[in-house]
């Protein structure tokens, strides 16, 4: 989700690969990692510190519009007949979710 919504906004074309790394590298350098931005990119490949710090941003626009309700959780459909609980369940782990 927030892939497409970052490529939308001028993020650039980032890789499921790279989503993935940047992912990672977000969790092994964290804010108070001095040159944080190089290290993710170095980890990442192919993007700037700029970039990746911008992928961040964006990333953390997006859950903050999540947190707040502005996007409304997807309808899936299960072969087990009712989405409640399957509802309520992302919805707790959404809350739950910090990204600082």
């Amino acid at each position: 989700m927030a892939s497409s919504s970052m490529s939308s906004r001028g993020s650039g074309s980032w890789t499921a690969q790279q989503n993935k790394a940047f992912e990672k590298a977000l969790a092994v350098y964290d804010k108070d990692t001095p040159e944080r931005w190089a290290n993710v990119a170095k980890a990442v490949g192919g993007k700037t510190a700029e970039e990746v710090k911008r992928h961040y941003e964006i990333l953390v626009e997006d859950v903050k519009y999540i947190e707040s309700g502005q996007v409304p959780f997807p309808n899936y459909r299960t072969t087990g007949g009712s989405t409640r609980g399957n509802l309520d369940d992302q919805q707790k782990r959404m809350k739950n979710m910090k990204l600082h």
